[in-house]
C-alpha cells in the first residue's frame, strides 16, 4: 500500500472515530442492550439529541469558531500548547449537559456515561500541561470500557464486540501515530484513561 493511500485511511479513520462522538456511541449501543430499549422511541431519539448537542455540536462549533478567531489552521490548533481552550470548551459544555440530565432525571448510569467523558477531558486538560496525550485513544478506552461495564449490568456476553472495538483501537491509535500526531506512549495512555473513567464512573453512578 502507498504512503499517500496509508495517510488518506488514517485520516478518514480519525475523522469517523472522533472523540467527540464517544457518549453518542455509547448511548446508541444502550438503547439495545439496556431496559432503554423498551423506552418510548421519541424519549430516546429526544435523549440522544439532547447528548449529542452538548458533547459534539456545541464543543466542535465553539472550537472552530475559536480556531477562526486565532486564525490557526487544523496542524495549529493539534500543538500542545493550543489545546487548552479546546480542553476548556468541551468541559463546560459537558458541565451544562450533566446539568441538563440531571433536571430531567435521567438515570444516573446515563449520565455515568457523560461523566466519564467530563473527567476524562479533565485528566487531559492536567496531562496537557507538560505532555500531549491522544484524545481520539480515550475515546476508544471510554467505549471499551463502558461495553464491559455495562455487560457486567446488564448481563449480556460483549467478547466479540470488545474484541472488534480493540483492533478498531488498534487500527486508529496506528493512524495517529502514522500521522504523526502522537508517540505510541500517548496513544496507550489515551486508551488506559478512557477505559478506567467509563469503567469507575458507570459502576459508580449504577451503585
Amino acid at each position: 500500500m502507498s504512503e499517500k493511500r496509508l495517510m488518506k485511511i488514517a485520516r478518514v479513520l480519525s475523522i469517523v472515530f472522533s472523540p467527540f462522538y464517544t457518549p453518542v456511541w455509547i448511548l446508541m449501543v444502550l438503547f439495545f442492550y439496556s431496559y432503554l430499549q423498551m423506552l418510548p422511541i421519541e424519549y430516546r431519539l429526544f435523549l440522544l439529541f439532547t447528548v449529542f448537542i452538548f458533547t459534539v455540536f456545541i464543543p466542535r462549533l465553539g472550537i472552530n469558531i475559536f480556531r477562526m478567531v486565532m486564525r490557526w489552521t487544523h496542524l495549529q490548533l493539534s500543538h500542545r500548547e493550543h489545546r487548552h481552550m479546546p480542553y476548556l470548551l468541551t468541559i463546560c459544555s459537558y458541565t451544562v449537559c450533566l446539568v441538563v440530565l440531571s433536571r430531567i432525571n435521567v438515570v444516573m448510569f446515563v449520565r455515568g456515561v457523560v461523566m466519564a467523558a467530563f473527567v476524562s477531558q479533565v485528566i487531559c486538560v492536567f496531562i496537557n500541561t507538560w505532555w500531549k496525550v491522544s484524545t481520539h485513544m480515550v475515546g476508544m478506552g471510554g467505549m471499551v470500557g463502558a461495553l464491559i461495564a455495562f455487560s457486567n449490568l446488564f448481563y449480556f456476553n460483549p467478547m466479540w464486540y470488545v474484541c472488534a472495538l480493540i483492533l478498531l483501537s488498534g487500527a486508529l491509535g496506528t493512524s495517529r501515530i502514522i500521522l504523526r500526531q502522537h508517540s505510541l506512549a500517548q496513544v496507550i495512555v489515551g486508551f488506559i484513561i478512557g477505559f478506567v473513567c467509563s469503567m469507575v464512573f458507570i459502576l459508580l453512578a449504577w451503585m
